[in-house]
């Protein structure tokens, strides 16, 4: 953690006002009524997502497939008014009516109440694409019909409905009822009203929506991959793991790559075949190293989820740098900051370069939002204008990492994204 960068408080409060501005949609676009919002799936996000409309005085129908999965959601919604009321956070009264706007149902048809429909469904656009065709049945005239997708092509959701001017994304964060960040993805046939009025409900439910063109995981989980393949890469190459991830919490971090795996279970997409062992995440699977919820993942955890790092884990990541014929080295931390950051501001370029955000601005309103980006910096494009970005493109080249075009313009025009 080091002081805050001159300026950084500024930019951020005036980034954020920047990205509810849309470039091309004019300030008085009308913007369609939103009574009732219908939920498609009462799973952890989409029972969090419908709270936000609940609690800012919304009423919504929730679908369900099952009996048992529809009460377990509505439980769990109760149970978490009920914790922030015993927190001091929200009156009981407030709660209860939060609740009462509710409208559980298994019955599909019922959404064609709803002036704004979210699907909330497992993340296949299979059943993405299936979801929507029925969906767009349903509905009525007018109806936005969103995806809370975090990777997949909302165009090819759209295509799949005779309305794809009504089809965008909607990229809520997880507990969609805290995390303040929305990334609203724009369809190339989204229309504006649609847009214009998603943009100014994220408000009304206390979200700062940021809106991202159409790519594989949009803003913030595009920038991400860069870095945990780094990740991998260092480990493979000697690093410790541990001292990966603390690289990243010296920074300012809540967390690293690899403590954030365990957070969110190792076992996450994995194929459950203990004898397929094609990564390193199969090896930790094989043995049972599933993360947190099993008491060990890269790390080994106590009762309390005190973290250590684990000599089984160390291993099997030698094991599979030998496999791959990686050189061991010593690897100093300076390295391991810039090989995990400076590869995400090199994606960023990329995105702006293509048009997926707008301004560099909202690349950093999305990573101080939704993924812990240290405040200090003013954010991931921010902080880069004051490293340089001569000495990121260089850093990049001498690593052997892709240097994208944008970037190495402005590093040698001695430009800043700002």
């Amino acid at each position: 953690m080091s002081d805050p960068i001159p300026g950084a408080k500024a930019h951020i409060d005036a980034a954020r006002a920047q990205a509810a501005v849309i470039d091309d949609i004019p300030a008085d676009t009308a913007l369609l009524p939103i009574d009732r919002v219908g939920v498609i799936g009462a799973g952890t996000m989409g029972g969090g997502i419908t709270m936000n409309f609940l609690t800012a005085g919304i009423p919504v129908t929730i679908v369900e497939m099952t009996q048992e999965a529809l009460d377990r959601g509505v439980a769990t919604m109760r149970r978490n008014y009920e914790n922030t009321v015993k927190r001091g956070k929200l009156d009981a009264a407030l709660a209860e009516a939060a609740m009462a706007r509710l409208t559980p149902t298994l019955d599909f048809a019922a959404l064609g109440d709803a002036d704004l429909v979210i699907e909330a469904v497992y993340e296949s656009m299979d059943v993405k694409k299936e979801v929507f065709g029925r969906l767009d049945k349903v509905a009525k005239p007018g109806a936005i019909l969103a995806s809370n997708t975090s990777y997949l092509d909302i165009d090819a959701i759209g295509a799949c409905t005779s309305r794809p001017e009504a089809v965008l994304g909607t990229h809520f964060f997880s507990p969609a009822n805290v995390m303040k960040l929305l990334e609203v993805v724009r369809g190339k046939a989204t229309g504006k009203a649609q847009l214009a009025t998603v943009m100014a409900l994220s408000v009304k439910i206390g979200k700062v929506p940021v809106v991202s063109g159409v790519c594989h995981g949009f803003i913030g989980n595009r920038m991400l991959s860069p870095r945990q393949a780094q990740a991998h890469a260092l480990i493979m190459e000697g690093a410790n793991y541990w001292d990966v991830d603390e690289a990243l919490l010296e920074f300012g971090f809540p967390m690293g790559p690899w403590q954030m795996a365990d957070l969110a279970g190792v076992d996450i997409g994995w194929h459950r075949d203990p004898t397929r062992i094609e990564t390193l995440r199969d090896a930790l699977c094989a043995v049972g190293r599933w993360g947190q919820k099993t008491k060990k993942g890269f790390y080994d955890y106590d009762d309390s989820r005190n973290r250590t790092p684990s000599e089984e884990v160390k291993a099997i990541i030698a094991e599979f740098a030998a496999k791959e014929g990686k050189l061991q080295r010593v690897i100093g931390k300076d390295e391991i900051r810039e090989r995990l950051l400076y590869p995400m501001i090199n994606e960023g370029a990329l995105i702006l370069d293509e048009g997926i955000a707008q301004r560099a601005g909202d690349i950093d309103t999305v990573w101080l939002n939704g993924y812990g980006w240290p405040a200090w910096t003013g954010g991931p494009m921010f902080w880069a204008d004051h490293v340089g970005l001569k000495v990121i493109a260089d850093a990049l080249a001498g690593y052997g990492l892709p240097v994208a075009p944008l970037l190495q313009r402005k590093a040698d025009a001695g430009e800043t994204f700002a």
